[in-house]
């Protein structure tokens, strides 16, 4: 081991490290190269020693020993042997003697391809070509602006036509872009994309908290694709997992012979439902970590968003927990206040550094003010999705159309909260997993019906306010559970109803991203009003959105019988044009509908002076307008 000369951590960095204000750690900290050697350094306060063994000094722990900083709890050192590319690990004692372990560097920038564990001195090297991208996400603020969000497992999406095997980061970067293009989403959501073990976690168990996972290549690589999808206008949304992490003996758990990054407390430090540790968001340096990693994909890889998992898991002490289990804040309650203050410490920075890059929040209960500000009492997130509105969708149409009046409520429900935070409405991964079986199977009636079902569900979505997320394989009505071992069922693209579907998200699509009325009051209460919400015994609900100078009259039939004539009260005289029909042939449908158009008459109806006649389509959602069409009449 080298003298340590000028070493690249300053006292300053030190301070703001151990006050959980270092926000860059990912520059400090790890594995760096330098003209004298590769720099190690690593946060272990309570170690005896450490040293950094690798297949640069024949895994030997007496070769390369790290110094400690003063009191700091890093421990650093240069290793004259080490270069870009050597596989290295900590090899840490404990105070009073004992070996933890050899341990993965928290700060890797990359990683073993699993089930090796060893970290890699990394020095990544790509040139960027996004500015235009990058110089444009902030013009238009998030709230005006469509966002339709294509969620992928990597592993599963594509895979080697022969082998089965994982596609690399830049082999599915064009196929990626192409496919997402096509289908007209603005946005491609990766599921975690970190460094995890264990495969069959998707992602979500996490040890390399800076390292992308090399299952499918190097940083150079994932910037390829971020970079390539960005060129092709299509912006990059991150999964990333501070809820909880992995207790692989590699990992963070235990790390220096202590319960470092972990809370102590088996009530506070171990997940009940996922058998992982969660982090002591209390301790400053756990604090410095989190957020520098949250900074780091965002910077570094220019990602245009995080998607926060488990947050309503870092919010409670008792989430899953039996009463005994858990133990109260100061105050008596049970609201996580460190895991509070990490939050809003988190969004407060992304706010100020990233304008247009919002985080969005994983927040499956009523937590009030997730996505306003934290000066006003807010977490500060940008977006939080609406899991509300996912399950008393999914209940209702998973009833037979001749008991859903009496459960009309779970569709018009939404409309008294909807305003009250920025909403995503996710159609996501955790819906078609775990027996829970494919969108299709969860749809009543025979295959025509089920369909049918299937295009009102992805039409009352891309109607209603909110953003809009959709995991993969929905675009094809794939029948089957996703299984992350296996690639979609492409081969359902050559199917007259699964291709239906397909043309029927991308119009979805098209006409979300053309037309104002349906996307720039996705957040505004004022871009949505019912015409009829009551029609319980037809099962027919009528609305519009408002956005502009535009407005769209959405009429949705959610029986398999069509209702014509169907009168509905409009603003203004003259040709309605129908936009979208999910009835349409072209979709798989059975071809009811308007005839392209419908004329006003002067006969007042719903409030209004004039109205339409509509022939309303079995299991069908009609969208009009008297504006200048957007859309493309099916």
């Amino acid at each position: 081991m080298t003298d340590l000369g000028n070493s690249p951590i300053s006292e300053q960095d030190i301070f703001l490290f151990n006050e959980g204000s270092h926000f860059r750690l990912w520059e400090k900290l790890g594995s760096h190269l330098t003209p004298e050697g590769v720099h190690f350094a690593v946060w272990a306060p309570n170690a005896q020693s450490v040293a950094v063994i690798g297949d640069f000094n024949g895994w030997n722990p007496e070769a390369d020993r790290l110094a400690e900083r003063g009191t700091s709890g890093i421990w650093e050192g240069r290793a004259v042997g080490a270069a870009v590319g050597s596989v290295y690990k900590y090899h840490l004692v404990r105070r009073g003697g004992g070996w933890v372990g050899d341990k993965a560097d928290p700060f890797a920038l990359h990683g073993e391809i699993p089930p090796r564990t060893g970290s890699v001195v990394s020095a990544p090297t790509h040139r960027w070509a996004d500015q235009d991208w990058m110089d444009s996400r902030s013009a238009i603020g998030v709230a005006q602006s469509p966002w339709s969000i294509y969620e992928v497992h990597l592993g599963s999406w594509r895979r080697g036509a022969d082998d089965n095997r994982w596609l690399g980061y830049r082999e599915i970067a064009p196929l990626l872009a192409d496919h997402a293009s096509a289908l007209g989403f603005t946005h491609v959501e990766l599921m975690p994309v970190m460094e995890h073990p264990y495969f069959g976690s998707w992602g979500y168990q996490v040890t390399g908290f800076f390292a992308p996972s090399s299952r499918f290549g190097g940083p150079d690589d994932l910037m390829y694709l971020v970079d390539h999808l960005h060129q092709k206008g299509l912006g990059v949304i991150l999964d990333w997992v501070p809820s909880h992490f992995a207790t692989d003996a590699h990992g963070l758990g235990y790390f220096d012979g202590t319960h470092l990054f972990e809370h102590a407390d088996p009530r506070r430090g171990s997940h009940p439902d996922w058998g992982s540790h969660i982090f002591n968001y209390g301790r400053h340096e756990v604090r410095a970590f989190l957020i520098s990693s949250a900074m780091y994909w965002l910077q570094c890889y220019h990602a245009d968003g995080l998607r926060v998992d488990g947050v309503a898991s870092m919010l409670y002490l008792d989430y899953s927990r039996k009463p005994g289990e858990w133990v109260p804040n100061q105050f008596g309650g049970r609201e996580n206040l460190d895991a509070i203050e990490l939050l809003r410490r988190l969004n407060d920075e992304v706010a100020a550094n990233l304008p247009g890059v919002p985080t969005i929040a994983e927040e499956s209960t009523s937590w009030p003010m997730v996505s306003r500000p934290a000066y006003v009492g807010g977490l500060g997130f940008g977006m939080k999705w609406d899991l509300g509105w996912m399950h008393d969708t999914l209940d209702y149409l998973a009833h037979d159309p001749i008991h859903r009046k009496y459960y009309h409520r779970q569709l018009t429900f939404r409309s008294v909260y909807a305003s009250s935070e920025n909403f995503v409405l996710p159609l996501s991964h955790d819906e078609v997993v775990h027996g829970k079986g494919s969108w299709l199977d969860k749809m009543p009636g025979d295959r025509w019906q089920k369909f049918a079902n299937l295009r009102l569900l992805l039409g009352l979505m891309y109607t209603n306010p909110g953003k809009k997320l959709v995991f993969m394989g929905l675009e094809m009505a794939q029948p089957r559970e996703w299984a992350h071992e296996e690639q979609l069922d492409w081969q359902l693209q050559d199917d007259p109803l699964h291709a239906g579907m397909t043309r029927w998200l991308t119009d979805l699509n098209r006409l979300y991203r053309a037309d104002p009325a349906l996307h720039a009051g996705d957040f505004d209460a004022d871009s949505f009003r019912w015409v009829d919400a009551d029609d319980a015994l037809q099962s027919v609900i009528s609305f519009t959105r408002l956005g502009g100078d535009r407005e769209i009259l959405v009429v949705v039939n959610l029986t398999p019988v069509p209702r014509r004539p169907y009168r509905v009260g409009v603003p203004r005289p003259g040709a309605w044009r129908e936009l979208l029909n999910s009835d349409s042939a072209f979709y798989g449908g059975s071809g009811v509908g308007n005839w392209g158009a419908v004329e006003a008459t002067p006969e007042p109806w719903h409030g209004q002076r004039w109205s339409l006649n509509l022939s309303l389509p079995p299991l069908g959602l009609v969208a009009l307008s008297d504006f200048p069409d957007l859309g493309r009449e099916r």
